[in-house]
Formats: C-alpha cells, structure tokens, sequence
C-alpha cells in the first residue's frame, strides 16, 4: 500500500509545481503587457490648437564691421620720413598721416617750371618775329602739362586722410617704402557707424531681402541683443568648403556700447510673420506625398486623422488655414531615439 501512495504523491507536488510555474508565468506576461501600455502613453503628448502669432526667421553667424572704410595710399613714391599716427587715432578729413621724402619730386618740378619758362619764351620770340606759332604754342601747353603733374607729385608726398575716422592699421615703417603691396599705407575706419556682415546657407538667402527686420545676438557681449535691417543682399555666391553662402549686410543703429570691428555675432532675420491665424505646434503636423495630417482627440477621447492645409512654416507652430479650429487638441507623435 505505500509503494502504491509514493507515485501519488510525486504527481500531486509535480501539479503543485507546472501551477505555480504557469501563475508566474501569466505574472510576467501582464506585468510586460502593463509596461509597454505605459511607455505607449508616456510618448503621447497633445497640444491645443490656438489662435496668434506664426514667425519664420533665418539665422547665421557674423561679425561687426565698420559701415564707413577708406584707406589712404601715397601716389609718390619714395621712402618714408614720418608717420603722424598710429592705431586708434581719430583724425580729421584732410589731417596729415605720413609723409616721404620729397627731394627727388621736388627736382623734377623745378625742372618742369624751367622748361615752362623756356617754352614760353620761345613763344614769345616767335610771336614778336611773326612766325607761325602753333608749334611753340603747343610746347607751352606740354610744359604747363608737365608742371602739373609734377606738382601733383610733390602733393603725393604728403599723405593725407580721405575722409575722418579712427586708425585701425599702419601698414608701412619708417625707412621702408610709401608703397604697400595690395594694401593702402593707413586704414581708417568709422567706427561709430557699424554694420553686420554674415554668410547665410543658400537656402536660407532666398527668403531674404532688403528691408527685413532683423535680431543680433553678442557672442562676447552677455546678454547683448539689438535690432537692425538687412540692407543688401549679395547676388552671387561663395563657395567654400563646398559651402555656398550668400554675403547679406544687416544694418546697426543702435549697437550696445562695448561693440567693436570684428566682433562675431548671431544674426536672426524674420522672413515671415502672421498675426491673429490659427496656429499649432509644427511637431504634430505629418507631412507625407504632398498631403499634411494632424491626429485630432474627439471628445470621447478617440483619435482622428485629418487632413489640413497649411500656410506660413513657422520656426516653432505652423499656421493653419484650414481643417482646424482653436481650441482643438491634436497628437504630438512621439519621437524616436536620436
């Protein structure tokens, strides 16, 4: 009799197990399916449908420059004896800068004037004696010609500012020669009329133009932000790097006070802005074969795709132009990892 019990109570503790083993099991299931039901709905999240403000801009990097350059280049040759100036001096239109030596230029106009004086006279004897005198009329005319030019060297040793400004390079020396290669012998700059110069991506660039308002952001300066327009748009481009930009200058009337020539900086400019227009967040719009979409929440919760036409693209909110109406929620889809 107790060997019959002894494979009875074997198969009882084997039923015990495969049941505890199969709730387990069932837990593990659940509790999986429960996971995954959440983690759906932690990436679902809804926006309202509203009624304001849809604004597009385009951004680049910059520097400050000066709106108002000019260099000053002597037109004599010769080697330098003075240098009136140095870097971040302000002077005046017309002030001296530097000057080279004038001996040699001031040979050749006392030599000028004396062939004058000599053509003249020749003229005179030739009027006096009644003889034809066109020939000695037009060497008198070369000669005054020659004189001028020879004046106007002796000028050209005298180096003097183009217009007024601070200095802000001397590219020659004392001893060294009044010409510099590809470059004049002072720059001047007004430095308290700046400008923004930036290099926008080209897809950007063709929404710009002349008139637009834009915003500047200090990369030095904390906090620093101004407003100015873009005033030109470059009509070619450049390529570096195999980068295409187009040069754009924006305009700065009113640059914080520590703004300086070179300074870099973040251009915004707003290439499209409508006020008082349905609007929604540009996230929850799909856009697929021509076709945009947004999924609206019914009242009772349920979800429903719907087609809806769209006009500005907005940096952050797309405006709706029909299909919905302020106050509607939509889906924003959850995104994927990055």
């Amino acid at each position: 009799m107790n060997a019959l019990r002894r494979p009875s109570t074997a198969v009882n503790a084997l039923l015990v197990l495969l049941i505890a083993a199969a709730g387990l099991w069932s837990w593990t299931l659940l509790r999986d399916a429960s996971g995954s039901a959440r983690a759906s709905a932690a990436g679902v999240r809804t926006v309202t449908v509203t009624q304001g403000t849809v604004t597009r801009t385009v951004s680049a990097d910059g520097a400050v420059a000066s709106a108002a350059t000019a260099t000053a280049t002597f037109t004599t040759p010769g080697t330098v004896t003075a240098i009136k100036v140095k870097v971040g001096d302000v002077v005046g239109a017309g002030a001296l800068l530097a000057r080279v030596d004038p001996a040699g230029a001031e040979r050749d106009l006392e030599l000028a004037r004396a062939d004058l004086a000599a053509a003249e006279d020749a003229l005179d004897r030739a009027a006096n004696a009644g003889a034809d005198t066109g020939p000695a009329a037009d060497a008198v005319t070369e000669a005054e010609l020659a004189v001028d030019e020879a004046e106007a060297a002796v000028a050209g040793t005298k180096l003097k500012a183009p217009a007024g400004g601070t200095v802000i390079a001397v590219n020659g020396s004392l001893g060294g020669p009044g010409t510099t290669d590809g470059s004049g012998f002072v720059d001047l700059a007004d430095l308290t009329r700046l400008q923004i110069t930036a290099g926008f991506p080209e897809a950007g660039a063709t929404e710009l133009q002349e008139g637009q308002s834009a915003t500047i952001t200090w990369n030095a300066l904390d906090g620093a932000e101004s407003t100015g327009e873009v005033t030109a748009v470059a009509p070619t481009a450049t390529s570096e790097d195999d980068v295409v930009t187009y040069g754009v200058t924006v305009s700065l009337p009113d640059p914080p006070e520590d703004a300086r020539p070179g300074q870099t900086v973040t251009v915004s400019v707003v290439t499209g802005s409508v006020e008082n227009t349905v609007m929604v967040d540009a996230a929850a719009v799909t856009s697929a074969g021509g076709r945009k979409t947004v999924t609206v929440l019914g009242g009772d919760g349920k979800p429903e795709i719907r087609e809806v036409e769209v006009g500005l693209e907005g940096d952050d909110a797309y405006q709706i132009t029909a299909g919905l109406a302020p106050g509607e929620r939509v889906v924003v889809p959850a995104r994927g990892p990055r």
